[in-house]
């Protein structure tokens, strides 16, 4: 069962005993949790990340610097609102809600729970300036037909992170602005970095599907090796590793994973494929597979085919407002099985999704595992896909009791 949360309440004279840790000077701050922000359960197993106080202070500060260098700051911080919609122990949400924002003084508005209408609302009613999104409301946003009706016109920067997020996407967001007044820049970050590694210098414009540049006092190489010895060149794809004031301290009780993840001398292998354009603008464009697990990919007759890059054409159909694509198991051979909610209003079959996408793609990626219609993906609170469920209904769909999640 459950336990009641007084349950967890000490005595009264544990209380008064009780004396807050005053951690002194840099290595204290750098030695001691602040945070331990959990890694998400639906791409691995848990792991607890140990954010100290310094982390915390480097990474606010790095944002910070940043965006004090838009000559129109204080004017732009004065009349700022944001909404916040994910949940507390998410790495973004707090560091950008519960420690940035009111370091600078910007109201947050919070939301009991994300309803997608209910954001809508809310951006109406307080007139939120500054929107910060996942991908799976960025598409929400762009397709749904409410959100065409919403008075957005308080609303001046919006931007995505969490995970990627095509360029075309996000073009067909800004329409929902006048031309011009709203450019949806992506940024990247980790929990093992407390939040932020990338992010987009002030008035810049994002063209591509790029997640901007370095913060201040990041560091970043990418290589073609497990020792990191060897780095690509300039265009050239790599594991990213990224060194910084910001990096964690390490996993909670999991030494040999710490281990894995952090060099001695200080650099975190993100197990991101990335390469850096002509301008010292990153791009991430793939998960590394030495570090993927068994079930991230679907193998179709010993071809590897990504969920996220099926799910991605998938949106392109215009009457497909979310998606989701899974692995199942039929007769001993892997496919691609697709779970797809329409937009309001909008018809469309298996087969004109399949004529759709048998022209974009190759044979190994058709999705001979099945086309399905459902109302909602179903997603966590940080908005990343739980494919677990998806694979639990393909159980029941195709009667597979080998039907296996696919995950990016």
């Amino acid at each position: 069962g459950v336990r009641h949360w007084s349950a967890l309440v000490g005595a009264e004279e544990l209380g008064r005993r009780f004396r807050w840790v005053e951690p002194r000077g840099p290595q204290g701050l750098a030695a001691t949790v602040v945070a331990l922000n959990y890694s998400s359960g639906t791409t691995g197993v848990p792991k607890g990340v140990m954010i100290s106080h310094a982390n915390y202070v480097a990474n606010c500060v790095q944002t910070a610097w940043l965006a004090r260098r838009d000559p129109g700051f204080e004017e732009r911080r004065a009349r700022a609102r944001y909404l916040c919609f994910l949940p507390m122990y998410h790495a973004m949400a707090q560091t950008m809600f519960c420690v940035s924002a009111p370091r600078d003084g910007v109201p947050v508005y919070l939301m009991p729970r994300f309803d997608f209408l209910g954001m809508l609302e809310a951006v109406e009613r307080f007139r939120i300036t500054d929107l910060i999104l996942v991908p799976p409301i960025v598409v929400a946003m762009a397709k749904h037909p409410a959100a065409k009706k919403a008075d957005l016109s308080s609303v001046e920067r919006v931007g995505s992170g969490a995970a990627p997020l095509g360029r075309e996407v996000c073009a067909e967001l800004e329409k929902l602005w006048p031309e011009g007044k709203i450019n949806v820049k992506q940024g990247w970050g980790m929990t093992e970095a407390t939040c932020t590694v990338t992010t987009w210098p002030p008035n810049s414009i994002s063209h591509s599907f790029s997640v901007g540049e370095l913060a201040p006092n990041c560091e970043a190489k990418i290589v073609e090796d497990e020792a990191g010895q060897h780095e690509v060149k300039q265009g050239e794809r790599g594991e990213l590793w990224v060194r910084a004031p910001n990096v964690m301290m390490g996993y909670w009780g999991k030494p040999e994973a710490t281990r894995e993840t952090l060099t001695e001398d200080g650099w975190l292998r993100t197990g991101d494929i990335a390469y850096m354009d002509e301008e010292n603008r990153l791009f991430i464009v793939d998960r590394k597979k030495a570090r993927m697990s068994e079930n991230e990919l679907i193998k179709v007759k010993g071809l590897q085919v990504a969920p996220a890059e099926l799910e991605a054409l998938l949106l392109d159909h215009p009457a497909v407002a979310d998606a989701a694509v899974i692995g199942v198991t039929i007769k001993g051979e892997e496919a691609p099985r697709a779970y797809i909610v329409l937009n309001q209003g909008q018809k469309a079959t298996a087969e004109d999704i399949n004529a759709f996408m048998e022209t974009r793609i190759s044979k190994s990626k058709r999705l001979t595992g099945g086309i399905r219609f459902i109302d909602a993906i179903p997603k966590n609170p940080s908005g990343k896909i739980l494919r677990k469920i998806l694979r639990d209904q393909a159980k029941a769909d195709v009667g597979d009791s080998d039907a296996r999640e696919s995950r990016l």
